[in-house]
This record gives C-alpha cells, structure tokens and sequence, in this order.
C-alpha cells in the first residue's frame, strides 16, 4: 500500500501556481480542499495537471433540516465530481439531530453517493452526526456502506480523553470504515495541540499514532492501494497564539510539513 500525503488549502491565500510547486518540494501529492468556483475551474485544473497534483474535494453540507442538507450534499458532491477528486470528504449534518433524523440523512446521502458512482467519507467533526464516537458506531453498524474520513483530534476534545477505554474498540470499528486521515493531533482541551514536537505533547502524538497504525492495518486487510492522509493543522482559533498581539505560538506549515514527514517515516517503517 502506498501512502500519499495532501497538503490542505485552509488559512492560505498564495495563489496555487506558487503554492502547488512548494508542496511538491515537500512531497505532497494531493491537494486538499473544497472545489473551485465555475470561474476558476480551468485554471484549477491546469494547475493540478502541471503540478502532477491529485485533488481530495471537501463538502459542507448546509442547512438546519434533514432536507436542507440533503438537497446541499447533493449539490456539491455533484459539483465536487466534475473535478475527477481522489474522493470527496464530507461535513455531514449537526449534532444535534435525533437519532430519526441521521438515520433518515444517511440513508439518503449514501444512495446518491452510489448513483453517483464516487467515493464519500464523512468526517467525525465536530458539529456534525459524527461528532462523537457512540452515535458513529451505532451508524456505521447500522450503514454498512458509510465510509469516514477519521479525524480523531476531535472526539479527543470532546470525550475529553485519549479514547483509552471502551471507546478505542470503537475506534477499531472505525478504523474498518476510514477512507481518509486527517492527521491532526488534539489534546483534552482542544482539537489541536499548539505543536506537536514539543516533549509535552508526546502522549497525546503518540495515542493519536497508534490509531492512525490501526487504520492502515485495516486499509491493507481490505487491499487499499493508496493511503491518504492530510496533517490538517489549522489556522487562526486553532492554531494557539499569544493573547492581545494575536502572535502564532508555532508556525503551521512547518507543523504541517512535520506531521506530513513523521507519519510518512513511520509509514515506511511499518511496511
């Protein structure tokens, strides 16, 4: 199996021909992001092809209600298609929809994803269906077609633990589903550590590795070629910064670049 880092486009305003040749350098392969307005679709597209760059489009689903969201996804997982994407990772629903109300919004979206013939992973996201581990297992139990991009920092800050407990057989349950990583580390207070080198961190780097291992294991059972993964250290709130100067306490692409390196080491190493 093969690991292919993407690097996201959040927080960064440098147009793509400088950006995409940096990520190169660096050894990225994809691009991570939501998909272009029509006006800047060809010029999106030229730029991928010169950079040799493939594309993992991200959809937001919109909407208080059950059918606001399913008429959004709808929209943009046709629209995300036209760019040929790697797959296509979802925000899907809110948290605070009942039981009903997922059901009913899975059962739909995954019907479209299948008539649209492309793969979608929902993230466990805070603010969304899989906010928290408990309702994720009950719904990939109950969809066996609910594929997820995993995104662990947040059920970390929500569970306010490091998933050690009954909770990491859920994450190996999950692990059998995860078509994507986001490889971000978070804490018991947050979704982000200020940086993941410093020694005081290395418990939660390593707790989030160790299921990041677990998903690989899994994609290998199931013969995935290609693992992808995006060290999606944010900006702005989430990256910690000093208070009244508003001065970043890291630097993020350096974080980025880190992360992206380490787990490409250790991918290696596994092998």
């Amino acid at each position: 199996m093969e690991l292919k880092l993407v690097r996201h486009l959040w927080g960064l305003s440098e147009p793509l021909d400088r950006l995409l040749p940096q990520f190169t350098a660096t050894g990225y392969t994809a691009i991570e992001n939501a998909a272009p307005t029509e006006h800047e679709a060809d010029r999106f597209r030229e730029h991928l092809k010169a950079a040799k760059m493939a594309f993992i489009a991200q959809v937001f689903a919109q909407g208080q209600t059950v059918e606001e969201q399913l008429e959004s996804f709808q929209q943009q997982i046709e629209y995300a298609a036209k760019f040929e994407p790697l797959l296509i990772n979802s925000h899907s629903g809110l948290d605070r929809w009942s039981e009903a109300e997922a059901d009913v919004f899975f059962s739909k979206a995954l019907k479209m994803e299948e008539a649209l013939g492309i793969r979608v992973a929902h993230e466990t996201h805070r603010g969304r269906i899989l906010y928290n581990p408990w309702t994720t297992d009950r719904l990939i139990e109950k969809f066996p077609a609910l594929n997820l991009t995993l995104d662990l920092s947040h059920w970390v800050c929500v569970t306010e633990r490091l998933l050690d407990g009954p909770e990491l057989e859920i994450v190996k349950r999950c692990a059998e589903r995860c078509l994507h990583l986001h490889a971000r580390v978070g804490y018991e207070e947050g979704p982000q550590v200020p940086d993941p080198r410093a020694p005081e961190f290395s418990a939660q780097v390593s707790a989030h590795q160790a299921w990041w291992d677990l998903v690989w294991d899994a994609q290998e059972r199931r013969g995935q070629m290609v693992s992808t993964l995006t060290p999606e250290y944010g900006p702005g709130l989430y990256l910690h910064a000093l208070p009244y100067t508003q001065m970043p306490v890291a630097d993020l692409t350096s974080i980025c670049d880190w992360q992206a390196r380490n787990e490409a080491e250790r991918f290696v190493r596994r092998a």
